[in-house]
C-alpha cells in the first residue's frame, strides 16, 4: 500500500489546490527564464542575421548597435578588394515609427544591398526584395502581411515577404528595405525644410554614409589578420562577428540582463522557501498519523517514503502545471519568451533538490515523534 497516495486521496482538494498554487509560482519562474533568454536572443538576432565574419565601422565607435557609426558608402568597395574577402555589403540601421491600421508601429529598419551580405537569410512567406525601391520584407511580429502597404517617411512600401525572429535589442521587429531607400529615409526632410536647405546650398554628409560594412571571408582566410589590417586605416575600425556579439551583450543589454538575472535568483529563492514551508507544514499536520504508524510498528523507511514521495509528487505537479501554463501563454507576452529544453530540465532538477532538502526537514521532525502521542486526545 502506498501511504503517500492514500494520504493525498484523503485530502485531494487541498493537495490539488496547493499544486496549482505552486504551478502558478513555477509559471512565473519559467516566464522569467524565458524573458531572460528572449532578451539575449533578440539582442543577437539582427547581428547574427547577415552571417558576417567581419564588421567595419567608424573608428572610435562601438557601432553600429552600441553606438552610432557613419562611414562612406564606398568603403564597401575598398573592403571587397581586400585579400581574403569573399563578398562585402553596406548596411544601415535605424528606428522609425509608422502609422498602420489605426495604430503606430515601432520598427527597426535595416537597409541592405540586395545580392550582397546584410539581408534576411530565409524568407518564411512571400519573396525577397526584387525592386530597387519601395519594397520591404517584414518580421511576422509587425503584423504586416504580404501585399499590404505601409508608409515609411514620405513613401509607401509594399510588403513582399515575411521573416521570423528578426528584431533589435529593444524587441522592435525589423523590416528590410534596399540601402538606397534606407539612406533616403534617414536623410529626408519635410518639403519646407528641403527648400531651406536647398536655398542654403547645404549638402548632407550622411547622404553618402552608411552605418557599417560587413564582409564574409573566403574559406581558409585569416579573419584576425583582416580585422587588424582594417584597423590600420585611421578612419575605420573592425571587429569579428564574435566581438560584435560580445560588445552588444556587454554594452546594450548588460544592465537589463543583470536585472532580470537578479530578479530570477530572488524568485528561485522565494520558490525554494515556499516549497520548503509547504512540505514542512504538510508533515507537521500528519504528526499524529505518523505517531500511529510508529505505534503499530511501521518501520522508519515507510514514514520516510511517505514524506519524500509526497514532496516529489508536489514538486513534479507544480513543475508540470507551470510548464503547461507558460507554454500556453508565452506567445501573448509583449517580449519574446524563449524556453530551451535545457532550462526546463535544470529547473526540474532544482525543484527536485529543493523537495528532497525540504522533506529532510519533515523527516527530522517525524523521527522525533513519540509513538505515545497517538494515544493522546
Amino acid at each position: 500500500m502506498n501511504l503517500a497516495l492514500k494520504d493525498i486521496r484523503h485530502g485531494l482538494f487541498r493537495f490539488v489546490l496547493t499544486c496549482f498554487g505552486l504551478g502558478l509560482l513555477m509559471t512565473v519562474v519559467l516566464a522569467m527564464i524565458g524573458i531572460y533568454n528572449g532578451l539575449v536572443s533578440d539582442a543577437l538576432a539582427v547581428v547574427k542575421a547577415p552571417t558576417a565574419d567581419v564588421w567595419v565601422v567608424e573608428a572610435g565607435t562601438k557601432g553600429p548597435f552600441a553606438e552610432a557609426s557613419s562611414i562612406p558608402v564606398d568603403t564597401r568597395d575598398a573592403v571587397a578588394r581586400m585579400p581574403g574577402v569573399a563578398e562585402a555589403g553596406a548596411v544601415n540601421y535605424q528606428n522609425v515609427e509608422a502609422p498602420h491600421a489605426g495604430h503606430t508601429l515601432r520598427l527597426y529598419v535595416v537597409g541592405y544591398e540586395p545580392g550582397r551580405p546584410g539581408g534576411p537569410q530565409a524568407i518564411a512567406e512571400g519573396r525577397g526584395i526584387g525592386a530597387s525601391h519601395f519594397e520591404l520584407v517584414a518580421d511576422r511580429k509587425t503584423g504586416l502581411l504580404p501585399g499590404e502597404t505601409i508608409r515609411l517617411g514620405r513613401n509607401r512600401f509594399t510588403v513582399v515577404g515575411l521573416v521570423e525572429g528578426a528584431m533589435n535589442s529593444g524587441g522592435d521587429p525589423a523590416v528590410y528595405v534596399t540601402l538606397a531607400d534606407a539612406m533616403a529615409l534617414q536623410t529626408e526632410l519635410n518639403p519646407a525644410a528641403q527648400r531651406v536647405q536647398a536655398a542654403r546650398g547645404a549638402v548632407s554628409v550622411k547622404s553618402a554614409s552608411v552605418a557599417a560594412v560587413i564582409a564574409r571571408v573566403a574559406p581558409g582566410a585569416d579573419v584576425d589578420l583582416l580585422t587588424a589590417t582594417v584597423r590600420q586605416w585611421k578612419h575605420l575600425a573592425a571587429m569579428t562577428q564574435a566581438e560584435q556579439e560580445q560588445l552588444l551583450l556587454a554594452s546594450v543589454v548588460d544592465k537589463a540582463r543583470r536585472q532580470i538575472g537578479l530578479f530570477l535568483g530572488i524568485l528561485l529563492s522565494v520558490s525554494a522557501v515556499v516549497i520548503a514551508l509547504i512540505i514542512y507544514t504538510m508533515t507537521m499536520e500528519k504528526l499524529k498519523q505518523i505517531a500511529t504508524l510508529k505505534l503499530i510498528g511501521a518501520p522508519d523507511r515507510t514514514i520516510i517514503a511517505l514524506i519524500v514521495q509526497q514532496a516529489l509528487i508536489l514538486g513534479a505537479s507544480g513543475w508540470g502545471i507551470g510548464l503547461i501554463l507558460i507554454l500556453a501563454v508565452k506567445d501573448y507576452f509583449p517580449r519574446r519568451v524563449v524556453l530551451e529544453p535545457f532550462n526546463v530540465m535544470v529547473l526540474a532538477g532544482i525543484i527536485a533538490a529543493v523537495c528532497l532538502l525540504s522533506s529532510a526537514l519533515g523527516v527530522r521532525a517525524a523521527m522525533k515523534v513519540d509513538p505515545a502521542t497517538a494515544l493522546g486526545s
